[in-house]
């Protein structure tokens, strides 16, 4: 299989660009024998290797993931043509409606709004792409037409939907459009009357900011954050609790991507310690808050500091609740799969794919590092197997 991987975008743009393999590995602060096997596809990039580099490179990095993924001939990418439709009212979010039409419903919003989370959960891309727009369309009118505890309680159902929005643009590849959400989230979410609301919206942006390497400035974000939220601790309300100790979750990944391993273990045993002090796997704004969902969060950022032998051993101590979505239960094995190849299992790593592709099919097919997975087993492999075969074309690595 020899279609294209990261590592071979970062070598044309690193040619078109006039570096050697050494001088870019100086400005993106990577190893040189790092970048080498990255370039000639003996090691799988890492989100962090893939951030620096088109940091240093000065490009955005769906230039060297390759996103958006898509297959012109292929009907199941047919979810790339819902893009345009939600992306015209995405802009639209700051103007009156012009349209002259009943508003619906505050009951018939909420069921709306509660089926996008759940086709969210279930990472269900066609079905959020197919609603959506709609939906926010009849939100931006409730917002309009509203007014007092009734307008806070669509603002909040509002920013509930941007949630799920800034979900599939990020899935799907659409980072300017995810950040446009996230600019907007602010502004629906500062008219909820909701704090916890708004300060998710900080997340947001900490996210960001990780993904263009500004690890510090997501932290410092993050910190602000905490200390907001901070005297609403004493109320020991488990929706602050999930949402203060999903704070720390989030500093975790921008340490561990800064390759930081002391503070990301502390922030993720800080968020931890909140997850103890509530009961079962709660759902507070959809963080699912709890030891599962911390346990998985583990085993992740253990692969995000390249430290595969530790995320298997956290995988292997790891109990999943069946109340987890398809959505987190499917990035697990995504992870997984990659703390696999890095330690030379590679049917391990195989099999954890084919589970993540049951578990939350679209989801997997839309993941860069799932290509890169298997990209980096296919090299490693010295023949094709028809199982690496079929889930190489299913994704659209090409033969």
């Amino acid at each position: 299989m020899t279609g294209p991987h990261i590592g071979a975008r970062i070598s044309a743009e690193r040619k078109l660009r006039g570096f050697s393999q050494q001088q870019l590995a100086a400005r993106a602060h990577v190893s040189h024998s790092l970048l080498t096997k990255v370039e000639q596809g003996r090691r799988p990039a890492s989100p962090a290797l893939v951030t620096a580099v088109a940091r240093a490179l000065d490009v955005d990095r769906g230039q060297l993931t390759g996103q958006p993924f898509r297959a012109p001939r292929d009907r199941d990418h047919a979810v790339h043509d819902m893009v345009p439709r939600l992306r015209q009212e995405i802009l639209a979010t700051a103007l009156t409606p012009s349209e002259d039409r009943p508003t619906p419903s505050l009951p018939a919003l909420s069921a709306a709004v509660t089926a996008i989370t759940h086709a969210a959960e279930r990472a269900d891309l066609a079905l959020i792409g197919e609603r959506l727009p709609t939906l926010l369309a009849d939100l931006r009118l409730a917002a309009h037409t509203t007014s007092g505890q009734d307008r806070e309680q669509v603002m909040r159902q509002w920013a509930q939907a941007f949630g799920a929005a800034r979900g599939f643009t990020q899935n799907l590849g659409y980072f300017d459009l995810s950040t446009v959400i996230a600019n907007h989230y602010d502004t629906i979410a500062a008219a909820s009357g909701d704090p916890l609301c708004m300060t998710l919206g900080i997340t947001k942006h900490a996210q960001d900011l990780v993904a263009v390497g500004r690890h510090d400035q997501a932290q410092q974000l993050l910190q602000q954050a905490r200390d907001q939220l901070e005297p609403l601790l004493a109320s020991n309300a488990p929706e602050v609790l999930s949402v203060f100790g999903y704070l720390h979750l989030r500093s975790a990944l921008a340490t561990a991507r800064a390759a930081d391993p002391v503070r990301t273990d502390e922030h993720w045993r800080e968020a931890a310690a909140y997850a103890a002090r509530l009961d079962g796997e709660p759902n507070h704004y959809g963080l699912w808050f709890g030891p599962s969902n911390i346990g998985i969060w583990g085993v992740g950022l253990a692969v995000e500091l390249v430290d595969g032998p530790l995320a298997i051993r956290r995988g292997k101590q790891l109990t999943i609740s069946p109340a987890l979505p398809p959505a987190r239960l499917g990035h697990h094995y995504i992870d997984l799969a990659r703390a696999q190849l890095l330690t030379g299992h590679r049917q391990a790593s195989l099999v954890s794919l084919q589970s993540a592709r049951r578990i939350s099919p679209q989801q997997t097919r839309y993941h860069p590092m799932v290509r890169e997975t298997i990209a980096g087993i296919a090299h490693a492999e010295r023949r094709s197997t028809e199982s690496l075969r079929n889930i190489a074309a299913w994704v659209g690595i090409e033969p």
